[in-house]
This record gives structure tokens, C-alpha cells and sequence, in this order.
């Protein structure tokens, strides 16, 4: 009868999964907080990329501007909260990771999910296509959001490695 071998699994990886969902937790926690304590700054840009001011102006796509500020400030105030409410869970997770809890896993995976809904669907889909933020040489996060949703990508890839979590020993 042949052996039955279980792959063998680093201990640092765990510890790897909870630092890294931890560095995630703190850079939003840390975008949510400046865009609170410096609200006019990243409410310009929201505006800004909302109105499609900065763009080239094609006839064709300027009808999807939206020049209202209540509703351009109603979207920022929703980014903002959607990002704290990230950095709320992946904090708890981070936590979970570190008591090894067998929920760390789960709880990564939403908040990581909810940063990479904002940054892609919202940024870069949303705010890049449809309001062609790719054309303003002044008010164009694209390159922001890729690194965020690169660096989110990782952790939650890292999260899913097979040893990284409690329930996988």
C-alpha cells in the first residue's frame, strides 16, 4: 500500500497572511482617514472625474457627465464609507488571523472583495470607462487603483494558499 504524503506547509505562512491582511487593513483604514480629515482634496477629483471637465469632450460620451454636485458628493461620501467599512472588516480579520481563528479566511475574503469591487468596478471600470477618466492628464486614478487592486490581489491569493489558514492544518 503506497504512503499517503500531506504536502508540507510553511508555518511563516499564516504569519504571512496576517501581516499582509493587516497591511492592507491599515492603507485603507489610512485612505479612509485622510479623505475624511481632507475631504475637499479627493472630493475634487471625485467631481472632477464625475463632470468629465478634464476630458477631451467628445460629444458622444459627454452625455454621461454628472454635473451636480449633490449627487458628485453624495458618490464621494459613499467611497468614503464603503472604504471605512473595508478597513472595519479587514481590521477584524487581521485580528481573527492573528487568534488563528478558522473565520480569518472568510472575513479577508469579504473585505478584500469590497476593495476590489471599489478599485476595479468603481474606479477603473466606472470611473475609468464610463467617465473616461483615462483621458484627463489631471484627475486620472488609474494608476492608484491598479496598484491597490494588484496589492489586494496578492493578499487575497496569499489568504487562499493551501496552509495559510487554521482550517487547512
Amino acid at each position: 500500500m503506497a504512503e499517503t504524503r500531506t504536502p508540507h506547509t510553511s508555518p511563516a505562512l499564516p504569519v504571512a497572511a496576517t501581516l499582509l491582511v493587516g497591511t492592507v487593513a491599515l492603507y485603507i483604514a489610512l485612505v479612509a482617514f485622510g479623505n475624511i480629515t481632507d475631504f475637499g482634496t479627493n472630493q475634487q477629483f471625485v467631481r472632477h472625474v464625475l463632470a468629465m471637465d478634464t476630458t477631451f469632450k467628445d460629444d458622444d460620451l459627454m452625455w454621461r457627465a454628472i454635473t451636480s454636485q449633490t449627487v458628485q458628493d453624495s458618490a464621494y461620501v459613499a467611497i468614503i464609507a464603503w472604504e471605512a467599512l473595508a478597513a472595519l472588516v479587514l481590521i477584524a480579520a487581521t485580528w481573527l488571523w492573528a487568534r488563528r481563528h478558522p473565520r480569518a479566511r472568510q472575513l479577508s475574503t469579504v473585505g478584500l472583495s469590497m476593495l476590489l469591487l471599489l478599485f476595479g468596478a468603481g474606479f477603473v471600470a466606472i470611473g475609468g470607462e464610463w467617465f473616461a477618466m483615462w483621458q484627463s492628464k489631471t484627475w486620472n486614478g488609474l494608476d492608484a487603483a491598479t496598484r491597490v487592486i494588484v496589492l489586494t490581489g496578492v493578499v487575497l491569493l496569499v489568504t487562499h494558499l493551501r496552509g495559510a489558514a487554521p482550517e487547512d492544518s
